[in-house]
């Protein structure tokens, strides 16, 4: 590099670079200073990262690790979603690979969320680093002897009823932690901002209707899961873990409630044989799973309430799928509105004074 330009980001690879002095460290000191603008050093090895680490440099360049190039074997997927597949590494450790395209940034945001949950004491996967798997990053995590809930399930369909039981405990158990709000999103905001976003697709009373929903919430500083179904968690010596931490922040637990009824009900009502593809089991089965785990979390009395304030925020939240699905097009969402409007939600008759009324949560 002959000359920097003030202003301008400088990104410095250190393949190969087996070693750093103090001198190398002041060089780069001077380089910052002189830009005034990010220095960036990637593909640092574990040795010449650790020296960034140790005198602080790390605090005032960003320093980014080699990344490790690992093999998957499709024999060995355990779980599959929107954005990628989770594969089995060894007995120790899984990867969720990333589809391609997925930048970086996404994976290490993902990465970051899952050890801000873990710190805040939700039973979740340790994670490690990152790695790159053909033109894919992938996030590794620590994975002992576990198989997904919904695989358990199958092996034991008796159990269906037991492991609702304990969903419902810990999903509680999230909504009663604390959020690190300032490394988390407030996802209620999020759903509202969506929520107006619909007036492309929607009529004003339909709109206006669609955002009471989410307006009818109340905001909450408690941990939200944002995907959770039976394939998200894992089953590990008696212990269920959280897995696929994307999407968590922070909000009324309604908001995962609703989410957790579209692949586990919604879904079956339409086509019950894709239940399998997005949750591994069937949609008899992941019924069961589903009244035992509402009537947990909500307890007898308000088990009925219960039930028809999933449906109401799952239905919410299927219409706002055009700004969540990251393959949405115009004729996917016309037509998305249109099953709709066919299902009764936000139709004039549909009532949303439980919503309105609800204060047991």
């Amino acid at each position: 590099m002959s000359s920097c330009t003030p202003g301008e980001d400088v990104c410095l690879n250190a393949d190969g670079l087996e070693y750093i002095s103090s001198a190398g460290l002041r060089v780069l000191l001077k380089l910052k200073k002189s830009i005034q603008a990010e220095v960036r050093v990637i593909n640092a090895s574990n040795d010449v990262y650790d020296i960034f680490e140790v005198t602080g440099f790390s605090e005032i360049l960003t320093v980014e690790k080699k990344l490790r190039e690992l093999t998957v074997d499709e024999n060995n997927v355990i779980g599959e979603g929107a954005n990628g597949k989770v594969y089995r590494l060894d007995d120790e450790t899984i990867i969720k690979v990333f589809a391609p395209g997925v930048p970086m940034n996404v994976v290490k945001e993902e990465r970051d969320i899952a050890r801000a949950a873990f710190v805040s004491g939700v039973p979740t996967a340790i994670s490690y680093d990152i790695a790159r798997v053909g033109e894919s990053y992938g996030a590794v995590y620590e994975m002992l002897n576990a198989k997904t809930l919904s695989a358990v399930i199958n092996e034991n369909k008796d159990r269906a009823v037991e492991m609702g039981c304990r969903l419902g405990k810990l999903l509680k158990e999230l909504h009663r932690t604390l959020a690190n709000k300032e490394k988390l999103t407030d996802m209620l905001e999020v759903y509202k901002d969506r929520a107006h976003k619909m007036e492309k697709y929607l009529s004003d009373t339909e709109l206006d209707k669609l955002i009471s929903v989410y307006n009818a919430l109340d905001s909450r500083s408690t941990m939200l899961h944002g995907d959770f179904h039976p394939k998200n968690v894992m089953y590990m010596d008696d212990e269920l873990i959280f897995i696929d931490m994307g999407d968590v922040g922070y909000g009324h637990p309604l908001l995962d409630i609703g989410g957790s009824y579209l692949p586990m009900m919604h879904i079956g009502k339409f086509k019950p044989d894709l239940v399998f593809k997005y949750i591994g089991m069937d949609f008899d089965t992941a019924t069961r799973v589903w009244d035992s785990m509402l009537l947990e979390y909500f307890g007898e009395e308000h088990l009925e309430e219960g039930k028809i304030l999933a449906e109401i925020y799952g239905e919410a939240k299927y219409m706002l799928m055009p700004f969540i699905y990251t393959k949405m097009t115009d004729e996917i969402a016309v037509n998305l509105i249109a099953r709709t409007r066919q299902n009764g939600f936000l139709s004039d008759s549909f009532d949303i004074t439980p919503v309105l009324t609800s204060n047991f949560l």
